[in-house]
């Protein structure tokens, strides 16, 4: 069986003759891709926005809640009490913790996205007198020439 027979049954299907075309494609121009970097600034200051709006809640509703529980506490004196008491006021020192550190994180992902000079300067210094530098840009001049 020929290779041409084995082709024979899908050229009546399609309805071809079997003739092979060239056709010409034009490429399509290859562009680098962008790095992506994960969310742009604007979703970060949303997102920033909103954690220490949460944040700035929770220390208020914390705070009301110390005051209530310390008045329970002290109108009972109960240990039970003091000991809830204790627990609302770590809660909420430690979001108030979370706020600073969410100030800290946001800093360094706007200084990551950033662009950064050169990290390297070089600077040339000449020591000597104006007449030295004058007698050494005469000699460089002419070494040009």
């Amino acid at each position: 069986m020929s290779m041409t027979k084995n082709f024979d049954k899908l050229n009546e299907t399609f309805d071809v003759n079997g003739e092979v075309v060239p056709v010409e494609v034009e490429p399509t121009p290859i562009t680098p891709a962008k790095k992506k970097t994960g969310q742009s600034p604007e979703d970060i200051k949303k997102d920033y926005d909103y954690t220490r709006g949460n944040l700035y809640s929770l220390i208020e509703k914390g705070q009301e809640a110390i005051n209530g529980i310390l008045e329970l506490a002290q109108e009972t004196e109960q240990a039970r009490a003091y000991e809830v008491a204790g627990q609302l006021i770590k809660n909420v020192a430690d979001a108030t913790d979370k706020l600073m550190e969410l100030q800290k994180k946001l800093k360094e992902v706007e200084e990551d996205t950033q662009v950064k000079g050169p990290s390297t300067v070089n600077n040339a210094l000449f020591v000597g007198s104006t007449a030295d530098l004058a007698k050494l840009l005469k000699k460089s001049n002419k070494e040009e020439s």
